[in-house]
């Protein structure tokens, strides 16, 4: 319970910290290009137009709305990433208690055969369906979240607040408007998750020496490095999700 705690107050801070720069992505992936391009080089030095950095949209949005305005669609956000962690540790909490007798029989053969592929289908297999179940119930909150942030594109106040935007969300679209983008979103995650454990599997197993003595921080670097190269590929999956939320009619 301690843990569950520290994550949920350790993600809430993150997600303070991290809200305009997201708040800014959105309206990016959206199309929203309110700032004209300007004049600057390349990495080979050749003088090329390019348009303007986060910076510069989050200066552009704090001039209208003001530092507060940066600040949009957090409320829904925060209860999306505590409701999240606090479902993402109840399953794997449940999951363990279930497999906690079979652990038992089994004895030393799990612990033998601990850095199989085997073993890492399970584990996987247990985390992509709490990772899924987290999603599932917090998908309504992220298209709030989306919403309230890409209104500022028509200078709209049609979710404001989190019960507002939960009437009107399902008085004009019912229920299946708080699922709009959830399947792109579903495949995104669980795609980026197989794709990352196997490649740190293969890379822990058959390029790394079983001798080393600092295989375990190799592992995590792995980890963090086939993270990232799996969340690349996987992209699309989430800019699909997030224009088929803020689309009303839930359609592409």
């Amino acid at each position: 319970m301690a843990d569950v705690a520290s994550q949920v107050f350790l993600g809430s801070g993150l997600t303070i910290l991290s809200q305009p720069l997201m708040y800014v992505k959105v309206l990016m992936q959206v199309g929203y290009e309110p700032l004209p391009p300007t004049t600057g080089r390349n990495i080979f030095g050749r003088q090329v137009c390019q348009l303007p950095g986060l910076f510069c949209y989050a200066q552009y949005i704090a001039s209208i709305d003001g530092r507060r305005g940066l600040f949009t669609g957090l409320m829904p956000r925060l209860c999306s990433g505590v409701l999240g962690t606090v479902v993402h540790g109840k399953v794997l909490q449940h999951y363990q208690e279930c497999v906690k007798p079979e652990e038992l029989v089994s004895g030393n053969v799990q612990k033998e055969g601990s850095s199989s592929f085997d073993r890492v289908i399970k584990e996987t297999t247990r985390e992509m369906i709490a990772r899924s179940a987290a999603t599932l119930i917090t998908h309504p909150f992220h298209v709030i979240t989306l919403r309230s942030m890409v209104q500022f594109v028509g200078r709209e106040s049609k979710y404001c607040g989190l019960y507002d935007s939960i009437f009107t969300i399902y008085r004009e679209e019912g229920i299946v408007g708080f699922f709009a983008g959830l399947i792109p979103r579903l495949l995104g995650d669980i795609i980026s998750l197989w794709l990352c454990n196997s490649l740190a599997y293969l890379i822990i197993t058959y390029a790394l020496d079983s001798e080393v003595s600092t295989k375990n921080e190799l592992k995590s670097y792995s980890q963090a490095v086939t993270g990232f190269f799996a969340s690349m590929l996987t992209y699309p999956f989430v800019l699909v999700s997030n224009l088929m939320a803020v689309n009303n009619c839930g359609e592409i």
